[in-house]
């Protein structure tokens, strides 16, 4: 009787945190550790800090999850780092390009914010105030069918963190590309601005999301009730939106259903990648 034999499936974690203590690396972390690869395959996990000491994953790794991080997405410009991870992503690229099994990229936040500078997928511009909090997330017609929203409401929540925003997104001219808009932000009729691009599937392998699917709702809660945080959003936003936010991290379907979802699935779709035979 032969002995099972296990294949390890490697999978990258790109810190873009620059040296900044958050809670999201911690976020990425909990779900691949947890997630249950199952059959003849097993997740080994590495982490690389790419911004502050240049580490960066070799085309070696099968997975490839990359953080949001602060600053301007223009911080890396003329910087190794940056030519490093747009080179990663380059690599992927080619190949994915040729026969056989896939390997998967998810961009969050400010990786998200790279990869669209990296495809041209719209302009980036800063904001006019931060976005943070819980947010509402709009799905396209091509959102209602992707794989890695199965199961959320649209629309559904997410943690949403922000200084600057991917304009300009053209569905049609995207779709030409071989792109999809997966989410928009919501829909403010009284104010009269464009809404940003909140998903973008780049290829069936890259998908990147300017929101943070891997937010724990107890730890963004309790940061949330911390000073200067409540004052600041309460003062922003008012007392009544600070208790709804409250209250849609209590909620399942909320933020716990889309930290459950989005990464989990994603992690689905690329180990099935993976398993792709040459045809």
């Amino acid at each position: 009787m032969s002995e099972k034999t296990e294949k390890r499936v490697r999978l990258a974690i790109i810190d873009l945190n620059n040296g900044v203590p958050n809670q999201g690396l911690r976020g990425i972390e909990n779900i691949v550790r947890a997630y249950p690869a199952g059959g003849e395959s097993e997740l080994d996990v590495q982490i690389f800090d790419l911004r502050k000491k240049g580490e960066i994953p070799g085309i070696g790794h099968d997975i490839y999850i990359a953080s949001g991080g602060p600053g301007s997405p223009f911080d890396g410009e003329d910087q190794p780092w940056q030519a490093a991870f747009f080179g990663l992503i380059d690599q992927v690229l080619q190949f994915n390009a040729g026969h056989g099994p896939k390997k998967s990229m998810f961009f969050i936040c400010y990786a998200f914010q790279l990869a669209c500078r990296k495809f041209e997928t719209g302009t980036l511009s800063r904001r006019r105030s931060n976005a943070f909090g819980v947010s509402p997330v709009c799905m396209t017609s091509s959102g209602r069918s992707e794989p890695c929203f199965a199961g959320l409401p649209d629309p559904f929540y997410a943690i949403d963190s922000r200084d600057w925003q991917v304009l300009g997104a053209r569905i049609a001219d995207l779709e030409s590309r071989g792109m999809q808009v997966l989410a928009i932000e919501k829909s403010r009729p009284h104010i009269d601005l464009e809404r940003c691009a909140m998903a973008i599937r780049f290829t069936p392998e890259l998908l990147g999301t300017q929101f943070h699917p891997e937010a724990d709702p107890s730890s963004v809660k309790l940061h949330l009730q911390q000073e200067p945080r409540r004052s600041a959003i309460a003062a922003a936003r008012g007392q009544e939106k600070y208790n709804d936010m409250l209250h849609r991290l209590d909620d399942p379907g909320g933020i716990c259903l889309t930290q459950q979802t989005i990464l989990p699935r994603f992690l689905d779709r690329a180990l099935a990648a993976l398993h792709t035979q040459p045809a």
